[in-house]
């Protein structure tokens, strides 16, 4: 059974609901490999340095943390040196409404790399279930590219958690979009305050 939902049988009201949600969040926090986050720093931390791009992709509640992700670095980590140059690919409604039109769906986020990316750059995907067709698409095509590429998952890992350079996951009832999801974004807070705090310390 879907532990939210088992969750919300055995309470009566929203602060005991929030209450066992949060300790729930606490239960998988527990199974998150910290060395993953670690090397997913170090790989955002070498594209700064040799001046890749990063990328970041996924549908959903994922575009939006996507979008988070690529504020939160590009921007958030406040860098007088040399930039990281983080973009989302899930922002130009322009450019995606184009080629789902015109391409197709599956082709969103690959057609955007066509134009954008270069051989050693970073692309990181964002998906609970790890089997969005336009996600895998985009991983394959950045991997053909010499390029690193990082997957954020949930539920089982899906095919993204297989073909990914790297694979930070969040070990789930499939189907269990609400913690996955909360996780991911925290992610980015872990990654995106650590970046900000080295780059603070390693240019003063």
């Amino acid at each position: 059974m879907n532990n939210v939902r088992r969750i919300f049988q055995e309470t009566n009201s929203v602060a005991e609901f929030s209450s066992k949600y949060f300790n729930y969040l606490s239960e998988i926090f527990q199974k998150i490999d910290n060395n993953v986050i670690q090397e997913m720093v170090e790989i955002i931390l070498k594209a700064r340095e040799d001046e890749r791009n990063v990328f970041f992709i996924g549908n959903g509640g994922s575009a939006a943390t996507a979008s988070h992700f690529a504020n939160d670095i590009a921007v958030g980590t406040r860098t007088s040196g040399k930039p990281f140059r983080v973009m989302s690919l899930t922002d130009n409604n322009a450019v995606m409404t184009a080629i789902g039109n015109d391409f197709g769906y599956e082709e969103l986020f690959s057609k955007q790399l066509e134009a954008y990316l270069k051989d050693g750059d970073v692309v990181v995907a964002i998906s609970a279930s790890g089997n969005s067709p336009n996600v895998l698409k985009a991983i394959d095509y950045a991997n053909k590219r010499s390029c690193k590429t990082i997957g954020i998952t949930g539920f089982e890992g899906g095919e993204l958690g297989k073909i990914s350079s790297v694979n930070l996951h969040v070990p789930s009832v499939k189907g269990e979009y609400g913690p996955v999801e909360d996780l991911h974004m925290i992610f980015d807070h872990i990654i995106g305050n650590y970046l900000m705090l080295h780059c603070e310390q390693n240019e003063k």
